[in-house]
């Protein structure tokens, strides 16, 4: 039993270490500079004792030496012993040395080839931008990320309520509480230290409402003098892979027509938080100043994309805000990235009351131009039982005879107005691979 047992532990500690020989782990080039580096130090070492051998006196110990080099065996077993013997030896060296240096950073319960494994799966991973806000666009990120890397969410800095709003005024910063969102979503370890950044105090101090992560941007702000650096440091701090950029860093304002109820009256709201709370309808949506400028590594990111998806999220306060902004709408327009647009599940009081699928396409495309979506994504799966004041975003005639449309279960069975970030997520990768083939 104990042979079985060692035999087991020997083939397995043999497949382990042959993974670590599989393509793209970058591992096997640095083994063989390994190798070649003590192979010629082994010669040199060879030659020098060799010049010794021939050359010593003959004494007592000149036959020990003889014995322990193992003259008596052919030059081809010797060879491999002592080359098996040297081999083992280094490996054995250099994986304890590896081990010792990163069994600090190593997650319980995983291999270390594993996780090398996957690493380097995911920096291979499609270029992806997510276009949105608020909890749609950190359900999207939050699936991605198992995936790839290279991912670039893209949020609007027009948000003007909450604790978002009130930093905003009181210090002059832009609103971060949509992109401390993201970075809670891409990080890797969404524990105790994630948690800790979306904590909201509550209570009758001062701090009541905040949040420490936006408290902690701020900071960072103040510190490093910029938002956007303020954004990158907050990255490292949550151990982010991937990238979280406002759509422009201008201090922008929402503004939108609604047509009242009943008289037809349209009145101007300003200002993103109160438009939800107009009641009527939301005729158009506008950025004051409107010639804000985008942020510029998000028009890089556009361009270089390998896919889009703008949303889900709130149609008019979240996703829009971005697209408005002119240079952004251009990059987008000009990317030959696959765009996938993906419909909320459930509608917005305030915002989009009645609307179907349909009716998100076409107030996007009314900005976006004409068939601006290579893809749109639609949730088919609507309960019998759904939560108090939730209706469903439905899947008309309309949407259905557009060839662009593809429809599959994405609803989130905790929180059935939400998408499934793995259900989600496994759906867009799908579809661009089915376009692409796999770029890993």
């Amino acid at each position: 039993m104990s042979i079985k047992i060692w035999a087991t532990h020997l083939k397995r500690g043999i497949g382990q270490a042959i993974r670590w020989l599989a393509p793209g782990l970058g591992v096997k080039r640095w083994f063989a500079l390994i190798l070649l580096g003590i192979t010629l130090l082994g010669v040199g070492l060879g030659i020098l004792l060799l010049d010794f051998y021939r050359n010593a006196p003959e004494t007592w110990w000149l036959p020990v030496i003889t014995f322990l080099s193992l003259r008596f065996l052919p030059r081809l077993a010797r060879f491999l012993i002592f080359g098996g013997i040297g081999l083992g030896l280094i490996v054995t060296g250099l994986w304890g040395v590896n081990r010792t240096l990163v069994i600090p950073f190593l997650r319980p319960g995983q291999r270390l080839v594993d996780q090398v494994s996957e690493y380097r799966r995911r920096e291979k991973g499609p270029r992806v931008v997510v276009i949105g806000g608020g909890h749609g666009i950190s359900t999207v990120l939050r699936g991605l990320k198992d995936y790839t890397h290279n991912l670039t969410a893209v949020v609007s800095v027009a948000d003007d309520g909450g604790s978002s709003g009130e930093l905003r005024r009181s210090l002059g910063i832009l609103p971060p509480g949509d992109i401390r969102n993201c970075l809670a979503a891409l990080s890797n370890d969404e524990d105790l230290l994630t948690q800790l950044f979306q904590y909201r105090f509550s209570g009758d101090s001062g701090l009541s409402g905040h949040s420490f992560g936006n408290l902690f941007i701020s900071a960072l702000v103040d510190i490093t003098g910029s938002f956007d650096e303020a954004i990158i440091e907050s990255g490292r701090v949550l151990s982010v892979h991937g990238k979280v950029m406002p759509s422009t860093l201008d201090n922008v304002h929402l503004i939108a027509d609604v047509q009242l109820p009943y008289i037809g009256t349209e009145i101007q709201v300003q200002g993103e938080s109160q438009i939800p709370k107009t009641t009527g309808n939301v005729r158009r949506v506008w950025l004051e100043p409107n010639d804000a400028t985008a942020f510029p590594p998000v028009l890089q990111a556009i361009l270089n994309a390998d896919m889009i998806v703008v949303g889900p999220g709130s149609l008019y306060t979240s996703i829009l805000p971005n697209i408005l902004v002119p240079d952004l709408l251009s990059a987008f327009q000009s990317s030959r990235a696959l765009k996938i647009l993906v419909c909320n599940i459930a509608t917005e009081k305030g915002e989009t009351d009645q609307y179907s699928s349909s009716d998100h396409v076409q107030a996007l495309e009314l900005n976006l131009g004409e068939s601006a979506f290579d893809v749109i994504i639609c949730n088919n799966n609507y309960p019998a039982a759904k939560p108090n004041d939730v209706k469903w975003v439905e899947i008309d005639e309309k949407i259905l005879s557009d060839k662009r449309t593809y429809c599959s279960d994405l609803l989130d069975i905790e929180n059935p107005w939400r998408h499934d970030s793995t259900k989600l997520a496994k759906v867009l990768i799908d579809l661009l691979y089915e376009r692409t083939g796999p770029m890993i």
